[in-house]
Formats: C-alpha cells, sequence, structure tokens
C-alpha cells in the first residue's frame, strides 16, 4: 500500500504518483466507453499529454487530484478531484472518473466520493462545491442526488459528444448541504 491520504472502507485515495502515469491511466481517456459523458476522447490521449498533465495540473494547489485505490487489490481505478480552488470564494469544481470498468457499480465511486467531499468541505474548509454532467449521464446525477447536490440548472446544447450536442446539467452543494 502506498501513502495513503483518506481512507474509507473499501478505498483509499492517494496523491498521483509518476509511476501512475502509465497504460493502463492512458489507456481509460482513450476508451470511447469510459468517456462516453465527459470531455475526453476527443482526441487521441498521448503519454506525453498524461506526464505534462502530471507536471501541471496535478502538482498544483489549484486542483486536489487523487487516485482511487481498491483496498482489496491496491489497484489505482480511478481518480477523483477537486479543482479550480478559489480560497477567496472558498469553492472548487468536484469530479471523478473510474477508469476500471471491473468495478463500475460496486460502489468504490460514492465511497470516495464522500471522502473527498468531506476533505473539502472539513479540511480545506470549502463553503461550496459543484459539479456538471451530461444529461445522458444518468450515473452521474444520480450519484449527484445521492450525495447531496442541488440541481442549479442546466447549459443548453453546452457540449457536443457522440455526434448530437448534449445539454450539461450543473449542481452545487453548499458545506450545509453536505450528507455525513
Amino acid at each position: 500500500m502506498k501513502q495513503p491520504f483518506l481512507v474509507g472502507e473499501h478505498v483509499y485515495l492517494r496523491g498521483i504518483e509518476a509511476s501512475d502515469v502509465n497504460e493502463d491511466y492512458q489507456s481509460w481517456f482513450n476508451d470511447a466507453e469510459v468517456c462516453q459523458y465527459n470531455s475526453h476522447h476527443r482526441f487521441p490521449n498521448y503519454r506525453q499529454d498524461m506526464e505534462e498533465y502530471y507536471k501541471t495540473v496535478i502538482k498544483s494547489k489549484h486542483h486536489l487530484i487523487l487516485a482511487i485505490i481498491d483496498k482489496s487489490n491496491d489497484k489505482h481505478v480511478g481518480n477523483i478531484s477537486l479543482q479550480e480552488i478559489d480560497p477567496i470564494d472558498r469553492s472548487a469544481e468536484y469530479a471523478i472518473v473510474i477508469g476500471d470498468k471491473s468495478v463500475w457499480g460496486k460502489g468504490l465511486g460514492k465511497e470516495a466520493s464522500r471522502l473527498i467531499l468531506a476533505h473539502g468541505f472539513d479540511a480545506l474548509d470549502l463553503h461550496r462545491i459543484y459539479c456538471g454532467t451530461s444529461s445522458e449521464n444518468v450515473g452521474m446525477q444520480k450519484l449527484a442526488d445521492n450525495l447531496g447536490f442541488k440541481k442549479e440548472g442546466v447549459s443548453r446544447e453546452a457540449m457536443f459528444k457522440n455526434g448530437a450536442f448534449r445539454d450539461i446539467i450543473h449542481y452545487g452543494m453548499l458545506k450545509d448541504d453536505f450528507k455525513r
């Protein structure tokens, strides 16, 4: 087990390391099914892109990007983040990707989400965390509702994906909304 940052019952979250920038990680963003509802998979994801992302974004203090590790086998199965952390407005954008399809539907994303949201509200003293998802992404909409996010609005036809324009549904959560 590498150094955990946040620990749950079935997952732990840790910093992304240079050794994580490997073929498995890269393949998530080249997989049409993994990326069917997000802005990835529009251009091929190259190793150099991953390395540059690691050097500039992952190590930035404006982004908290963590690896989701399945405790049963110590495997990196996805990433979760609080991005665009704003210390004045005390807000951040929440994002998650589960790249390992073998763990889809097993609740690891929900557990990881609760860990990072609690960290955002408690340790980072955020007031608001927000996210957005494609109108086609029913799974993310259910997760957002379950976590306590409130639907705040819709950007009509804001994303072109899979041959059509898709609405983006926006969610927000205030510290008092978070279900512990």
